[in-house]
């Protein structure tokens, strides 16, 4: 049963309400402790005046000034303390919620079950780290709104103490600072937005780049490449010059209008001063708030423009966080065994394939053409929901329909051909998770031991982003060590051996077998290494099944898997 706060927010405004639900505690004692900031802050100007009119009058003393000057000192240190406190509470919030929203975007971009969203890897990795930084924003936005608006209220009514239209264009003059500003404020957020979807797929493009760099180098294409990643990037920042534009434009007017309006409680006061409306401590009290108002008019006037651009980076995890699974998985475990079966599956180029693997056997698949393997592994990797093909696989008797999709995969390993290797050491790379107890045994069957061997780290030897000091064997190897420490009941390898010579092929096969004895293995492959020590051979030809037996026999009565398996 899910939990509000676990359960997948609808539109960006629904992530900012959940954020702010999360932190009402330390918000509301960050509000208290910047409220209390602000108010001190208003309050020295006040204390100003009221010294400079006590000593003014002519019943003055020492110890009333002393009284006074000791209630500066309690507001300055007030002040402080509550500014370092209150930042504190804020900020410590505003990180650990940033924290939480960049888990759930990386969680969902991790979800096994395929989602009807149009975002690449990169647009996703700056989601999760841009946007969700700036939707975080608003656990202290939110309070520094407030308090700015408890010092405009205290010095408005301080003023309006003194002469009731020194107050009242304090008021006045803030609520139409703030008019102006809510208009501008609305053209950042739908810039900011743009602009953030133009950086997204600028850094899609670069891992793209990245992903295919090799590739691209082989046959020359990298300057095509790099051509196009300039062109995403000369959108994107050119999008960036009319954000800073908008921006300079609304920090500008800020200011401008701040300082009218500053001026114009400085110019009505000595106005009022000097036709006798008000004393001189009156004066120099609604000079020094004229003064000190511009601070907290300059952090009340920005506040829309951040609470827009955290509107904007939550829109934008709502893309992730909120598309909906192509289907719904099912809440049932697999059952105890290893049995597969593969019933009349139409799906791609797979025309009712139909096949069952008793648990505890070795089976291996001989794909004529390389698609339908991959539709294949695809099936069985749960990257294709049920409902998207015809046909059903039953995991240990229990269709996959009706199976978790997590528990799937905790059941059944399938090891893609082209397994990621990720920055870290060998060690980390075999084992993620450091709870495999056969760590030793799959660097042994997968003939990775002249890798540990080759360097006086061993296994904590650190492995490059992609696996970039290592050879293509060898990465493939090191995806092949890590399937088997899953010790899986049911492993699916798909072309497990491609990058290897000859002689280690046998030597991986032989020990493959001989690790993986009594649970059920599919090896979806042409190598004749990997056939010959199967228990029989599946010819997976035009997307159906079309004979079986062991490889020796096929190779002696099949003209045409002889040729198609033979090197």
């Amino acid at each position: 049963m899910t939990t509000p706060d676990t359960q997948r927010p609808r539109p960006g405004s629904d992530i900012l309400r959940t954020a702010l639900r999360r932190n009402v505690g330390a918000m509301v004692w960050g509000t208290l402790l910047m409220g209390l900031y602000q108010a001190g802050e208003t309050a020295f100007p006040i204390a100003l005046g009221m010294i400079v009119e006590h000593t003014l009058r002519d019943d003055r003393n020492l110890g009333s000034l002393a009284l006074s000057i000791g209630a500066l000192a309690v507001i300055i240190t007030t002040v402080s303390l509550s500014w370092r406190f209150g930042m504190r509470i804020l900020q410590k919030a505003n990180t650990t919620e940033a924290h939480r929203w960049r888990v759930r975007v990386a969680e969902c971009g991790l979800q096994p079950v395929a989602r009807d969203v149009d975002l690449k890897s990169g647009e996703v990795l700056t989601i999760a780290t841009e946007d969700a930084d700036q939707t975080a924003d608003i656990v202290e936005v939110v309070p520094m709104l407030i308090s700015s608006l408890v010092a405009v209220l205290v010095a408005a009514v301080a003023l309006g103490l003194a002469d009731l239209r020194l107050g009242l264009l304090v008021i006045v003059g803030t609520v139409a600072i703030l008019s102006i500003l809510s208009v501008m404020s609305k053209r950042i957020g739908a810039s900011t937005q743009e602009q953030q979807a133009r950086v997204a797929r600028a850094g899609a493009k670069v891992a793209d780049l990245i992903t295919g760099l090799r590739p691209l180098h082989g046959f020359g294409g990298n300057h095509a490449a790099f051509r196009s990643y300039r062109e995403v990037s000369t959108e994107a920042k050119q999008q960036a010059i009319t954000v800073a534009k908008v921006n300079g434009a609304y920090a500008g007017t800020a200011l401008a209008l701040n300082a009218v309006l500053a001026a114009a409680v400085t110019l009505t006061a000595g106005w009022l001063a000097f036709s006798g409306g008000i004393g001189i401590g009156d004066l120099v009290m609604a000079v020094g708030l004229a003064q000190f108002i511009m601070e907290p008019l300059k952090m009340f006037s920005e506040m829309p423009k951040y609470v827009m651009i955290a509107r904007a980076s939550a829109a934008r995890m709502a893309l992730v966080l909120n598309a909906p699974p192509v289907t719904t998985p099912g809440p049932e475990r697999p059952a105890a065994g290893g049995d597969l079966e593969v019933d009349c599956v139409r799906h791609g180029s797979l025309r009712k394939l139909k096949f069952k693997v008793p648990a505890g056997e070795f089976v291996a698949i001989a794909a004529y053409q390389p698609h339908a393997a991959a539709d294949l592994a695809a099936i069985l990797a749960a990257k294709v929901p049920p409902d998207a093909y015809d046909g059903t696989v039953r995991v240990s008797g229990q269709e996959l329909a009706d199976l978790s999709v997590a528990a799937v995969r905790e059941h059944m390993l399938v090891n893609p051909y082209d397994g990621e290797i990720f920055a870290g050491t060998l060690r980390t790379n075999i084992d993620p998770s450091g709870t495999s107890g056969s760590v030793a045994e799959a660097v042994e069957a997968s003939m990775l031991t002249d890798v540990v061997a080759l360097h006086r780290e061993g296994l904590d030897y650190a492995v490059r982003d992609r696996g970039a000091n290592l050879s293509g064997g060898q990465r493939q190897r090191l995806s092949l060590a890590r399937a088997l420490a899953a010790d899986t009941e049911v492993l699916v390898l798909h072309d497990p051996t491609t990058a290897v010579d000859a002689v280690t092929e046998q030597l991986i096969a032989r020990k493959v077998a001989h690790l993986r004895r009594g649970r059920t293995t599919i090896v979806l492959t042409s190598s004749p290494a990997l056939l010959d020590v199967a228990d029989r051979v599946l010819i997976l030809d035009e997307g159906a099944i079309t004979a079986e037996d062991t490889h020796r026999h096929l190779l002696a009565t099949d003209e045409g898997y002889c040729r198609a398996v033979a090197r």
